[in-house]
């Protein structure tokens, strides 16, 4: 080796993730000339009344593989322009969503609520712990509160060193807790929302055990995070970043957070009754997409008016709003572009024929647990939350009727495999700003969180071979 070279490794660096779905849409193309075209029957079940796969009815058909071009047909490349037609209804609704809960955050009143919970406990010791969880847990829960959170943990870590624990700590108790929040998603509209829409099951339904999940996971975490604060203040040599600890100044000003207004007050008031009329709308006038659009809208735009902020601001937001979450929505269409493929080919009944024929002699309970397993690896490649409910969810809902899972507990599936693993996987991009803002290195990290995150997924298990016993709808 030759001297005054030094020899560099190039670490391996995960793609972006619409390169992974994009590249999922050539394989699902390359399928079509190689994997034997098959349909179903498709019929409609009388109980519920959503389109279902007649099991006994497949049979293989004629070959259409796609064209790579083509003058006068649809082609591989106008499946992305065709997924975003189909998903149209989706993507409005999410950017819609994304644009009113950031006309919500535009009138402060959540930086404000949340920052003055913070100081009122910052001299209850250990008991801050459990309480921003549950803040940060509704809004995950709700609002799918995610990249939300990276904002609120530096006052998270100077609270957890000011009581005498660590950064750790710091970032637990605000992101963990939106992960529990998100993973029960009892009301977030990026998540179950788009997956129960996709798997043609009522939107909220089975609100009361995704509660009881949010509540077990959030339980669970509380616990976890306390007994290493604990620990940390007895004997602080005992910080996974103990090092770290020791050199770092970093300091925040908590007088700098905003003061908590009468205004304030009142958009509290206007999201407590838009989320009560959502409810009482799902419930008795079974409102879908379009009416959840127009009522998270007239909640932004209210807000806004009710927090003193001016119309021009407000438009403001929303665009910004709509911005920051356009990433998601455009997956969802682009991830549409694998079942537009798929179904031109008439590959997708097949794919699902040969699986189902592979795991049919399964117990239903066994068949659940293969797709959380899923969901599980298929999130380190699509990180987003909504493009792997585009993804996934049309090949798991039928997949479900024909092997004997309930579709409630393949979109639970989902969930699981989606919520837990986001506060470990490398390819999440919140995770790593946040640690990148705590100066907590990924591998501390990981080794800090890994005996959660195998009590979460065990956890998950057992929830959703209770959903299958139960046969939640």
């Amino acid at each position: 080796m030759s001297l005054g070279k030094e020899v560099t490794k190039k670490r391996f660096k995960v793609p972006h993730t619409y390169v992974i779905i994009f590249a999922i849409v050539i394989i699902a193309f390359l399928g079509t000339y190689i994997i034997p075209a098959g349909t179903y029957e498709r019929v409609e079940d009388p109980n519920s009344g959503r389109t279902v796969v007649d099991p006994a009815s497949y049979h293989r058909v004629e070959q259409t593989p796609v064209k790579f071009f083509s003058f006068e047909e649809p082609h591989l490349f106008t499946s992305v322009h065709q997924g975003m037609q189909a998903a149209n209804s989706i993507i409005f609704f999410i950017l819609i969503v994304g644009g009113a809960f950031a006309m919500i955050q535009g009138t402060g009143a959540i930086d404000a609520g949340i920052g003055k919970t913070a100081l009122a406990l910052k001299d209850k010791g250990i008991l801050i712990i459990p309480v921003m969880m549950l803040i940060f847990g509704f809004g995950g829960a709700t609002i799918g509160m995610a990249e939300e959170t990276i904002v609120f943990v530096p006052i998270g870590i100077a609270l957890a060193r000011a009581l005498g624990y660590d950064a750790i700590v710091g970032i637990a108790m605000i992101t963990l807790g939106a992960a529990a929040g998100f993973t029960g998603g009892f009301a977030n509209p990026f998540t179950v929302g788009v997956a129960q829409s996709i798997a043609e099951v009522p939107i909220y339904s089975a609100m009361g055990f995704r509660i009881v999940i949010f509540l077990v996971t959030l339980i669970i975490s509380a616990w976890y995070v306390m007994r290493y604060a604990k620990k940390v203040k007895n004997n602080p040599e005992l910080s996974v970043i103990y090092d770290l600890e020791k050199e770092s100044k970093s300091t925040l000003d908590l007088s700098a957070i905003p003061e908590l207004t009468g205004r304030h007050y009142g958009v509290y008031a206007v999201m407590a009754l838009g989320f009560a009329v959502m409810i009482y709308g799902i419930r008795e006038h079974g409102w879908y997409i379009q009416q959840l659009t127009s009522l998270f809208l007239m909640m932004g735009i209210f807000a806004s008016l009710v927090g003193g902020v001016s119309p021009s601001k407000t438009a403001g937001h929303f665009v910004d709003g709509a911005k920051g979450i356009a990433f998601g929505a455009l997956v969802v269409g682009i991830a549409r572009a694998i079942l537009v493929v798929m179904e031109s080919g008439q590959i997708i009944d097949t794919i699902i024929h040969a699986t189902a024929t592979g795991i049919s002699s399964l117990p239903s309970v066994m068949a659940a647990l293969l797709m959380y397993v899923v969901q599980v690896i298929l999130n380190f490649f699509i990180p987003s939350g909504s493009g792997q409910a585009a993804t996934t969810m049309p090949i798991m809902a039928p997949l479900a009727d024909l092997v004997g899972v309930t579709r409630q507990t393949a979109v639970l599936a989902y969930q699981f495999g989606d919520g837990f693993t986001n506060s470990i996987i490398p390819t999440s991009a919140v995770l790593m700003s946040y640690l990148a803002i705590g100066k907590v290195p990924y591998e501390k990290w990981f080794k800090w969180i890994l005996p959660l995150m195998g009590i979460w997924i065990a956890s998950g298990a057992v929830f959703l071979i209770i959903a299958q016993l139960i046969n939640l709808q």
